[in-house]
């Protein structure tokens, strides 16, 4: 039997990736973590078949794929038809985890009413504008709304299924009108979203515990052991060290572990959608994984465990310096595999590589 760490990369789709577009990975995945916007587009075209940075930029223009707030207080990443009910699950949880900001800026219910109506009659007739340009509407109207406090305005009318990501113009992010984006369409149960989103986060992420799928999906343990009750029959579970972890079946999961290393991004969802990574990363080198030049960093990963760390720096605009950082010395085939990762990402940003070592 395969062990937790090499069954997650293929339920990841890290290895003998299924699916071609920017929407079929996000979906596969149930939703993205996706602050860092620029390394987060590597981490979907690390689970496909040549995905290119154009090609997934193409998709959050296009609107096949969304960045809102769903699930936690964070940006992600989510297909345009999942966003609905997705929406409908989490924003309660997101909303109630944000009460104390809200009341530290002054925030109400009424106030906020007052925003989403500003904000919607801005954005009408398929009118794109960035954070900045809402908060100057929203002044106009009587609103204060600078720094955190709009932040958190936005945030609330994303959760409210008024606004999500609109197209990028250059560097900045824009806001649309949910409604131009991913029209309503026929909503379903409280029920049917969980156990879909259950059986998403297993299938994707497994074997995974309840404890782990609570704190990906903000939900409630209750919740998420109620998910799990309602898909028993299509997931399969292992009793280890005292933790119950499950996962779906359906992939055929080689025992050996793949002979490929990979280059994984901040925030990427192969470790930081586990409450408990020790299966992935030793603790012997979890500070180092939060010091190495920011306080989360990009990993190396051989057969499902961090070997390392990595980080990426752009020289100009024809160059980029990947420094590596590894935790003990590796062995020759170990260092042809990292060098060939390495050149993989060099090759998504369509950039000539340097590579230079911390140790």
């Amino acid at each position: 039997m395969p062990t937790i760490a090499i069954h997650r990369l293929y339920s990841h789709q890290l290895e003998q990736p299924l699916y071609h577009t920017p929407a079929d990975i996000v979906a596969h995945l149930g939703a993205v973590q996706a602050q860092e916007y620029a390394v987060t587009k590597w981490s979907l075209a690390l689970r496909s078949h040549g995905l290119t940075d154009d090609a997934i930029e193409a998709a959050m223009t296009d609107g096949s794929i969304i960045r809102t707030h769903l699930l936690r207080p964070t940006w992600h990443f989510v297909a345009a038809t999942d966003i609905r009910w997705m929406l409908a699950l989490t924003a309660p949880r997101v909303d109630a985890i944000n009460g104390t900001m809200y009341r530290k800026f002054e925030l109400d219910d009424a106030l906020f009413a007052r925003a989403n109506a500003v904000i919607e009659a801005a954005l009408q007739g398929g009118v794109q504008l960035t954070r900045e340009a809402l908060g100057a509407a929203l002044k106009l109207n009587g609103i204060s709304a600078d720094g955190m406090r709009l932040s958190y305005i936005v945030m609330r009318a994303e959760l409210d299924a008024v606004v999500c990501s609109g197209a990028r113009h250059g560097k900045h992010f824009t806001y649309a009108l949910l409604e131009t984006r991913a029209p309503q369409g026929t909503p379903i149960s409280r029920d049917q979203a969980l156990a879909t989103l259950t059986l998403r986060y297993f299938t994707s992420h497994g074997p995974a515990t309840v404890h782990d799928y609570a704190g990906w999906s903000g939900l409630t343990i209750a919740d998420c052991t109620l998910g799990i009750e309602m898909n028993k029959s299509q997931l399969e579970h292992t009793d280890s060290d005292e933790k119950t972890y499950w996962w779906n079946p359906a992939q055929v999961v080689p025992d050996s572990p793949p002979r490929r290393a990979y280059l994984l991004p901040v925030y990427d969802e192969y470790l930081l959608a586990y409450r408990d990574r020790r299966a992935s990363l030793d603790p012997a080198y979890a500070d180092y994984w939060m010091r190495f030049g920011e306080m989360f960093t990009s990993t190396i990963v051989i057969a499902g465990r961090v070997v390392g760390l990595w980080r990426r720096d752009l020289k100009g605009r024809s160059v980029v310096v990947i420094t590596l950082k590894r935790f003990t010395s590796f062995t020759d085939e170990e260092q042809i595999l990292v060098n060939d990762a390495a050149q993989r990402f060099a090759d998504f940003l369509n950039l000539k590589l340097m590579l230079t070592w911390a140790d």
